[in-house]
């Protein structure tokens, strides 16, 4: 087990570390998402604006335009969820002269319905909706520890806008610490050959475990962690579509505009096959102790239990 935000805090450090135009922001939460830390290794290049998730968005674009790599980190709920019109307008409508947007990161913790204790209100399960449709972003979805500081580095070194969710319980590694990341491309972390179940974020261990149990049962089911949300892995998905006849997709996210339609989306368009979307049915979470957050998780059907019903299912309708 691996907690994200501790990662995410020392691939900063190694970052400013070799970089100085790196710099971060944060809202009041700085604690919380670790980044204070950087704060008392370069001082001058820290800076929390407190309760001010607006102000977040736009003093990193500034800082963006004046040709530092910023990133700004706050909660989930709080960055897409109050911030969208300064996202929008202020990090990817700008655009300097052949470019896409401003250089700013948009690192939020405490995503999806497995920030139990804080409830319904602040359990987002709409931010990769929101994100996805707004031009010029990237969108980033890492399922463990070693993910993290990976794609940390991957957006510092790539000029633009992007946004990564990460989890605020701690998460099992599922990825060894050679495995490679590319924006855009997602990981095959099983191969097989009867259906594929395509996750992200926590999600990608119970798709493991589904497959395990599946292969008990004598069906051969395809992993893929799709880390990537923008912009999908259209060729992977299609090749696991002509291989398979099937995708079932995970996500701790509404159904609506996540992994399973960005997923669906592509699919479709290249070779149609059944596809069952596994997410929050379009209904908020509910507070939930932290013994009780796989309870909740099981109410939403975001199970591996789940995954195994619906790839049978799934097979059933294979063309």
């Amino acid at each position: 087990m691996g907690d994200m935000r501790t990662e995410y805090s020392k691939a900063l450090i190694e970052l400013g570390s070799q970089n100085e135009k790196v710099v971060v922001l944060g809202a009041d939460t700085t604690d919380s998402l670790k980044t204070s830390a950087f704060g008392r290794e370069f001082p001058n290049r820290f800076f929390n604006v407190g309760i001010a998730e607006g102000n977040l968005v736009s003093i990193s674009a500034g800082l963006a335009y004046s040709g530092k790599t910023a990133f700004a980190s706050t909660y989930a709920i709080f960055l897409p969820g109050r911030a969208v019109d300064q996202i929008r307008n202020g990090i990817a409508y700008p655009s300097p002269p052949g470019k896409k947007g401003l250089n700013v990161k948009l690192v939020a913790s405490h995503g999806g319905l497995s920030v139990g204790p804080d409830g319904g209100s602040h359990q987002q399960i709409e931010d990769i909706a929101i994100m996805r449709v707004i031009p010029n972003f990237r969108v980033f979805i890492p399922a463990d520890t070693i993910a993290v500081p990976k794609l940390v580095k991957l957006m510092a070194n790539e000029y633009g806008p992007f946004y990564m969710r990460m989890a605020r319980s701690k998460t099992p590694i599922v990825h060894s610490p050679s495995q490679e990341f590319q924006t855009g491309k997602g990981i095959t972390l099983r191969d097989g050959s009867d259906c594929t179940i395509a996750a992200c974020g926590i999600t990608v261990r119970m798709a493991l475990e589904a497959a395990e149990m599946l292969q008990k049962e004598g069906i051969s089911c395809r992993v893929l962690d799709m880390f990537s949300i923008k912009p999908i892995d259209g060729d992977l998905l299609e090749k696991a579509a002509r291989e398979t006849g099937g995708i079932v997709t995970c996500e701790e996210h509404n159904i609506f505009g996540g992994l399973g339609s960005a997923v669906a989306e592509s699919v479709s368009e290249r070779y149609p096959v059944p596809i069952k979307r596994i997410g929050a049915q379009d209904m908020f979470g509910e507070s939930a102790r932290d013994k009780e957050i796989s309870l909740l998780l099981e109410k939403h059907g975001i199970t591996s239990f789940n995954m195994v019903k619906q790839v049978k299912e799934i097979r059933s309708k294979r063309v």
